[in-house]
């Protein structure tokens, strides 16, 4: 089964590679006997499902959660059950790859005009003259 991320992105069950941990946090005693984190792994540098732009961007993005061979590795634990941890690192992963596959807003660099900075100027001295009126003078 296929997990859709985009209409043009989606990743196969197989791509994916989950364990289970120990986890630490909310459960008793059944904590120490259940492993109910789910560890995800996926190898992002290696994958077919993305395109070289998306993967890029993804690998630069995970940061400390890749590493260097390009397997991103997410734990959830969250949850105190296997499936809701899976379910939280999966959806993690997906939305990874959405702010990967999202596309920034190219910006042009640009200067303000004379008039403008000469209407700036000329607000902070009308301003500087306002403030200056509101001092009290005492004349000895």
């Amino acid at each position: 089964m296929a997990i859709s991320i985009l209409p043009n992105i989606s990743l196969a069950d197989s791509e994916l590679e989950v364990t289970y941990i120990l986890a630490s946090g909310p459960g008793g005693q059944n904590v120490n006997k259940v492993a109910t984190a789910a560890q995800l792994r996926f190898d992002a540098a290696h994958s077919a499902s993305l395109p070289d732009r998306v993967r890029t961007r993804l690998l630069e993005l995970a940061g400390s959660r890749a590493t260097r061979d390009g397997v991103i590795v997410i734990t959830a634990r969250r949850f105190r059950t296997q499936q809701r941890n899976r379910e939280d690192a999966v959806e993690r992963l997906a939305a990874l790859i959405r702010e990967a596959a999202h596309r920034p807003a190219f910006r042009v660099a640009t200067r303000p005009s004379r008039a403008a900075r000469q209407r700036r100027l000329q607000g902070k001295a009308h301003r500087a003259r306002i403030k200056q009126g509101r001092t009290v003078r005492f004349d000895d």
